[in-house]
């Protein structure tokens, strides 16, 4: 059960990470909170990297070409992911916003089975799709006039994005030849490296001024970085001990933790449908655990 654990932990930085990113999405393009969300992250994921081996020394892992590649595309939809998302905050109010990137849950689960050989349970499946119609009713998919299909859109292309990360990360770490947590922690590092890397360059060659904007908001910048870091320590390491599908259905409880930042801290309402949304996660979350 060390993934549930790491699941509610991955939750409660990743519902501040992406209050930070809404808020930082008010004076910041899409590109500049996207690349906030990685930017001091690879120093806090080295750290991270050392420790575990000062406790457990390990080899250094062999990194192949099916490695890299793997991790190469698990960066790119990531960033693809993030900016979705910040899209998506900029169509709805950001709980309704957070809840349409969760259907990566049900799209980890069908391409998890179809594509990486997972082996999901009749009750890891019935989880997954009470999990699927939470996000449904959350979204307000059931209230005429509720949604776009722009924003139904872009909440799906967010959603596959991120199941699609989650899918290969999981297959990275296991192709190392280090056992867990080093595996999922080098994962981690070779991603946030990538991802740094690859955004920084994208923005200085379109528009430096991103840079400054970030400056001038170093404060939620660094906040984002390092909230998101934690948060992907615990995702990485949930991932790489039990099947995708589970571990982001079990997430999904992060829409509590968004709702209460939603109402307490930017102001936003939470309608009636969101509350009958939120007695299926906790559904969802306990088929989950039980499979």
């Amino acid at each position: 059960m060390t993934w549930v654990f790491f699941t509610l932990g991955a939750v409660v930085m990743q519902t501040f990470r992406n209050a930070l990113q809404s808020q930082l999405s008010a004076s910041v393009s899409t590109s500049g909170v996207t690349l906030a969300r990685f930017l001091f992250a690879p120093p806090i994921a080295l750290v991270y990297l050392l420790i575990l081996y000062s406790v457990s020394d390990q080899i250094i892992p062999t990194f192949n070409q099916a490695f890299i590649l793997i991790v190469l595309a698990a960066s790119l939809l990531q960033i693809a992911a993030t900016s979705f998302m910040v899209i998506l905050f900029k169509q709805k109010n950001f709980a309704v916003g957070a809840g349409l990137a969760k259907s990566e849950a049900l799209v980890a689960g069908v391409l998890g089975t179809l594509f990486f050989g997972s082996q999901l349970s009749l009750f890891g499946w019935l989880g997954i799709l009470v999990g699927g119609a939470a996000v449904f009713v959350l979204s307000g998919g059931g209230k005429k006039g509720g949604l776009s299909l722009k924003t139904i859109g872009i909440g799906l292309a967010c959603g596959t994005c991120f199941a699609l990360t989650s899918l290969f990360v999981r297959e990275a770490s296991h192709i190392l030849n280090v056992p867990f947590p080093h595996s999922a922690a080098w994962v981690l590092l070779w991603v946030l490296c990538i991802q740094t890397l690859l955004m920084s360059s994208y923005i200085a060659m379109k528009d430096r001024s991103i840079f400054i904007a970030l400056k001038n908001n170093s404060g939620k910048t660094l906040a984002t970085s390092a909230t998101s870091c934690l948060g992907s320590i615990c995702w990485f390491s949930a991932m790489a001990l039990h099947h995708v599908a589970y571990v982001k259905t079990l997430g999904q409880i992060e829409v509590l933790f968004t709702m209460l930042v939603a109402m307490f801290w930017l102001k936003n309402k939470v309608a009636r449908h969101e509350v009958v949304g939120l007695l299926l996660i906790a559904a969802a979350a306990v088929l989950v655990m039980w499979a």
